[in-house]
């Protein structure tokens, strides 16, 4: 692929000039790649929190507004599904219209989204609000990529990429420090109403600094039926595997559902062979290195967002700890992928992604694996080393499959590439969190009523039966009003116990998905396209 000439679109004052061969300088503070990553920084830090934060806050706004483990699930679900259905028709809408101007609007929905999330006082309401958080997340999150690929040279784009990673990487993993602190010492509320300043900050920033960056031969029209093809099969796969859990997996809804995901994507790749300017060219995926960055993203999302929705039960509701506390026991988690993500640019820049990325999910593999060792008496250095080495190891993956992704696409998709890098990791996180869900379900049914027998506690009737199982899928004892001190004693051994083998095994589950990840990341290579942006900006 030939590289791109970049026609910028400008306001009036703006300079901008076209660049074949290389980065023309800016006027000011417009267009400078090194605040336009600064600026986009601010944007996505809101997304990428919102995908955490809410976990050390979910057993709080449990509580509050007495939800079930399954409507705690959909606070989580329901923002991963918005983002994963909408996220490559958002690429194709910055793509057309302008990177710059989706990254806005989206800034501005999801900022008020998080505020009407903060005044809401129903689970229902939380949960739609959270889905409109998704939808503009969905804006925000490729035309960032957008407009990092089409501002920085070749040579810079990895560490770009990598300082990029560093800010999604310790907001994902820092999220549940920040929730910690506000939880503990102002409300669960307090979780989403800091997205309203930090959203004004990313607008100002935005209308300041942005340049918008369009390829000579961007898309000029849409893919309508490419677009309610491809997101309704997504719809469906994602639906399906998160009701699967509680319609069972032999249920006719289930593979129903299944069904017509398959039905739909290959309704949409026929369609897309077909019309002018389709939503994905499939030209794309032949490409082997792009087709396994995506797999790749998809892999590491389900081990990484799957096991730390458990984790954050573990600490709290098992060893007890305050949110706050939670919070700060994942702190190296937090520390290791701050550290490692631009390192990881630098070390991808010199060595191709190809070591980076299976060495990263060989770590990942090994964490997952400590942390199915974890139980009731697990002391605070055991545990942070396991959460280091999964920090280690996903800091190399966050950077280097988006490079591939972004890097081996042409600069007119750059949207629709970094719309596949994010839909990669929101649909794994939501597969994630319902795979993985499923087990702890199906396991702490198995056990608990041998464990609660065993333990010579009186019968439960099904219905009492039903309502521990729920209980325990959090770890929290199901002890009823007045319970005996002793027999309270044994209902929180049995109830930690079981928690304890339900993590212990999707733990097991995380480690294989990240195992297999090693052998798809040996697929990639450096970005062959990556020289067509940096139409602008100096560095």
């Amino acid at each position: 692929m030939t590289s791109q000439t970049t026609l910028d679109k400008t306001g009036p004052g703006d300079e901008a000039s076209e660049s074949p061969s290389g980065p023309a300088p800016a006027a000011g503070l417009r267009g400078h790649p090194w605040f336009t990553l600064v600026t986009v920084a601010v944007g996505v830090m809101m997304v990428a929190l919102d995908g955490t934060i809410v976990a050390i806050a979910n057993p709080a706004i449990q509580k509050d507004l007495g939800a079930t483990f399954a409507q705690v699930q959909w606070i989580t679900n329901g923002y991963f599904l918005a983002l994963a259905v909408s996220l490559i028709t958002a690429g194709k809408l910055g793509d057309r219209f302008g990177h710059r101007q989706t990254f806005l609007i989206g800034v501005v929905g999801f900022a008020a989204a998080s505020g009407a999330i903060g005044l809401s006082s129903g689970i229902g309401a939380v949960v739609t609000f959270r889905v409109f958080q998704g939808l503009f997340g969905a804006l925000l999150m490729p035309a960032a990529l957008g407009l990092l690929r089409a501002t920085f040279p070749a040579e810079k784009l990895n560490m770009a990429i990598g300082i990029w990673g560093m800010v999604i990487g310790a907001s994902t993993a820092g999220g549940p420090i920040l929730g910690g602190v506000l939880v503990e010492h102002v409300n669960w509320q307090s979780v989403f109403f800091i997205n309203v300043p930090v959203g004004i900050i990313a607008l100002v920033l935005g209308g300041l600094i942005l340049l918008d960056h369009r390829a000579e031969n961007a898309p000029r029209s849409f893919d309508l039926l490419g677009i309610a093809l491809l997101s309704g099969a997504m719809f469906c796969l994602v639906w399906a595997l998160i009701k699967a859990p509680a319609w069972g997996w032999g249920d006719g809804k289930t593979w129903a559902f299944i069904a017509a995901s398959v039905l739909g994507f290959a309704l949409f790749a026929f369609w897309e062979t077909r019309v002018k300017e389709p939503l994905i060219p499939l030209g794309l995926f032949r490409s082997m290195a792009l087709s396994a960055g995506v797999v790749l993203m998809v892999l590491m999302a389900i081990a990484f967002m799957g096991g730390l929705f458990f984790v954050t039960f573990y600490l709290q509701n098992v060893h007890g700890m305050s949110p706050i506390d939670a919070g700060l026991h994942l702190l190296p988690l937090t520390g290791m992928m701050i550290i490692g993500s631009p390192l990881a640019g630098v070390l991808i820049t010199k060595l191709g992604p190809r070591v980076p990325l299976a060495g990263g999910m060989a770590a990942t593999a090994i964490a997952m694996y400590g942390m199915s060792t974890l139980d009731t008496d697990t002391g605070s250095a055991v545990m942070s080393l396991w959460f280091a080495l999964l920090g280690l190891g996903l800091a190399p993956v966050m950077v280097g499959a988006t490079e591939v992704i972004v890097g081996n696409a042409p600069l007119e998709l750059s949207g629709v590439a970094g719309g596949l890098q994010q839909a990669a990791m929101q649909i794994g996180g939501s597969l994630g969190t319902a795979v993985l869900g499923a087990v702890m379900a199906s396991k702490v049914d198995s056990d608990l009523a041998g464990n609660w027998k065993a333990a010579g506690l009186p019968a439960l009737t099904p219905a009492q039966q039903a309502q521990a199982s729920e209980a325990v899928q959090v770890g929290v004892p199901p002890i009823a009003k007045g319970t005996p001190e002793a027999i309270a004693a044994k209902i929180t051994d049995v109830a930690h116990d079981t928690f304890i083998s339900g993590m212990s095994l999707a733990s097991l589950v995380a480690a294989g998905v990240a195992a297999v990840a090693i052998f798809v990341a040996l697929l990639t290579k450096r970005g062959a396209n990556a020289e067509a942006g940096a139409g602008v900006g100096h560095v």
